[in-house]
């Protein structure tokens, strides 16, 4: 060992020790482990003092551009895959349970009640779309009474708080019937960037990486004794799954067909929708156990 590689692990091992009273056993494993691996970064890569810098410099603008609507470090996180690597880590393979994908930053709390049926769109732009399936545990039996939230972008490829107008469409909940079935109106999902004006978005280009994401819908699906689900479904056929997702989140198990309807096919439920052609397509969950109250 040189005598510079002494100085560099002995500095390591000062700030690991540094942490040695931490009262919170948890946080004492973090930061120890966050130590070691960061400085392992820097020594590994030779970091110059002028990368370090420009590294400040971007997390000091994703600072600067994240408020209560748009959240870059979520972003960076994303684009990193350690989104997914966070919710691989916490949501283990269990027997056929449906997969988690990313979380993303456009959830908002207290969406409108839509009901069976119902429409969640609120008026968003894009194709009307059926999706209707069932909530059931890894052996078969219906969960009724879950909780299923929902949301997406519109056609343009924005939410409602990308608005500024305080409209509240593309999101909604409703619950799984007695049989443990759901149904509802939304628009069929399309690819959209994410949100690429800012530090995150340099960083793909500097990468030579599409910010686009492929089509998907949210779900977040809740139930007393289970786990809670936090997924998207993506849509068949679509290119931009052979480009790649931005942020890592698709998985073969989420791809559904969304079957393109004619104008003036009967609707399941018997809604009017004119001269309008539209779409449909199922999503069975089956939700794995767990200790949620909800």
């Amino acid at each position: 060992m040189t005598a510079q590689h002494r100085i560099e692990e002995q500095l390591t091992d000062e700030v690991i020790a540094s942490f040695a009273r931490t009262p919170d056993p948890r946080l004492k494993v973090l930061m120890e482990a966050l130590t070691r691996h960061l400085h392992a970064f820097i020594r590994e890569t030779r970091l110059t003092e002028e990368e370090w810098t420009r590294g400040i410099e971007f997390l000091t603008a994703a600072g600067h551009i994240t408020d209560d609507k748009r959240q870059e470090f979520i972003l960076l996180s994303d684009v990193l895959g350690a989104s997914m690597q966070t919710i691989a880590v916490n949501n283990e393979a269990y027997e056929n349970a449906t997969e988690a994908t990313v979380f993303g930053p456009f959830f908002v709390e207290e969406s409108p009640l839509v009901g069976v049926g119902g429409d969640i769109a609120g008026g968003a732009a894009g194709t009307p779309c059926w999706v209707e399936g069932t909530v059931r545990d890894a052996l078969g039996n219906p969960v009724p009474g879950a909780r299923i939230e929902v949301w997406e972008a519109d056609e343009d490829g924005f939410y409602d708080v990308q608005y500024t107008d305080s409209r509240v469409a593309g999101r909604g909940h409703l619950f799984s019937g007695e049989d443990g079935g759901f149904a509802f109106w939304c628009t069929t999902p399309t690819p959209y960037p994410i949100p690429h004006d800012g530090p995150v978005g340099a960083l793909l280009d500097a990468v030579d990486r599409s910010p686009v994401r492929a089509a998907h819908l949210h779900f977040m699906v809740s139930a007393q004794d289970f786990r809670t689900l936090v997924t998207h479904i993506f849509v068949e056929g679509d290119p931009q799954l052979e480009i790649g997702d931005s942020v890592f989140g698709v998985k073969e198990s989420l791809i559904k067909r969304f079957d393109e309807q004619p104008a003036g096919a009967p609707t399941p439920d018997g809604r009017a929708l004119g001269d309008k052609p539209w779409a449909r397509s199922r999503f069975d969950i089956v939700l794995a156990p767990g200790q949620n109250k909800a």
